[in-house]
């Protein structure tokens, strides 16, 4: 019944141009991915090198370093991209990222956490309520703290029924979450580098384990995105007309606000808050070949993967051999495209 509906939305089937311009993105994102892959293989700490495999160094350079590296920057960004394609679906607002229902500000609080109660012990009640994250470690603390922003926004919303609220509770979770993280950091100053590294985003740290983790995440959540890529296009038409096709929205945004919960807080928890990718990645989908939901999700997952792994060899690279924050990375390129963005519709 909902396909039948969106069958003649704006997207038609008989799109020939449309479909050309879908076929030309999945070819760049698909060479431009391989081309990075092997960039990410050769950049290292002693500039641009092709490791030789029959060395024991190089072998361990090549397969324990650079390539899971390489796999896990793309993973990251994948998980991200298509977090942030979710978000803005779901919200119908090109400008959502990923960390808009408080899981950043989730993750950071309990890192925070984390890293005050290495410094400081459990002398402290709040570092004694903390403890349990302790055990978990920076990843698991990290994952958790996203899901519980998630979770308490949630509640904050009373469910997901109405998107403005929804959205109204996630500012308000990250602003009070955000704050709580700077108290803990100003009791325990000691672990303010940590918890910075955290919020500039890290691929340094990946390694085989970080990337099962990633690839299992995203096994997960791209299949079930894509099967509620339908329930995106008919919210495009707005609420009423949504209605009207027999669904009910506040069980089908809860599915989605699962699935963007689970893919940002997998991508935060190994490879910290990264900037921009969730955002950009989808935006710069649609503004190259506008689709149904179903076609942006996975092509955002796609060209989020490209974009971080493009910032993580650039964060190699740049200053080499010290490697910047790549976080930072993505910061600048995404605001440098979002300032062009504007000044280019601010002349047309």
């Amino acid at each position: 019944m909902i396909d039948h509906a969106l069958g003649a939305s704006r997207y038609g089937t008989s799109d020939e141009p449309g479909a050309a311009r879908r076929r030309r993105l999945a070819v760049g994102l698909l060479l431009a991915g391989l081309v990075l892959a092997l960039a990410g293989l050769a950049a290292g700490s002693d500039g641009w090198s092709w490791p030789q495999l029959h060395g024991a160094d190089s072998a361990l350079i090549f397969g324990e370093i650079r390539a899971p590296r390489t796999l896990g920057a793309w993973l990251v960004g994948a998980l991200l991209g298509l977090a942030g394609a979710v978000a803005q679906g779901l919200f119908r607002n090109p400008l959502a990222d990923p960390y808009l229902l408080g899981s950043a500000a989730g993750a950071s609080l309990a890192v925070a956490l984390v890293l005050a109660v290495g410094s400081l012990g459990a002398a402290m009640p709040v570092m004694t309520a903390a403890s349990g994250l302790a055990r978990l470690g920076l990843v698991g603390a990290a994952f958790v703290g996203a899901f519980a922003g998630v979770a308490l926004t949630l509640a904050l919303a009373r469910g997901a029924q109405q998107t403005p609220r929804l959205l109204l509770a996630g500012v308000v979770v990250g602003v009070v979450l955000s704050a709580l993280g700077d108290l803990v950091a100003t009791v325990a100053p000691e672990s303010l580098r940590g918890k910075q590294v955290f919020m500039l985003g890290t691929t340094g740290f990946l390694g085989w384990a970080n990337v099962g983790v990633l690839g299992v995440g995203l096994l997960l959540t791209l299949p079930v995105a894509w099967r509620l890529a339908r329930v995106l296009d008919a919210l495009t038409l707005g609420e009423d007309s949504a209605r009207s096709l027999g669904l009910a929205l506040a069980r089908w945004r809860l599915l989605l606000v699962a699935v963007l919960a689970l893919a940002t807080g997998i991508a935060v928890s190994q490879a910290g808050l990264v900037a921009f990718v969730g955002l950009a990645a989808p935006h710069l989908v649609r503004r190259c070949a506008p689709a149904p939901n179903g076609y942006t999700l996975i092509a955002s997952a796609a060209a989020g993967g490209t974009l971080l792994l493009a910032a993580d060899v650039m964060a190699r690279s740049l200053i080499a051999p010290q490697e910047l924050p790549v976080g930072i990375v993505t910061a600048v390129l995404g605001g440098g495209y979002l300032l062009w963005l504007l000044r280019q519709r601010r002349l047309g």
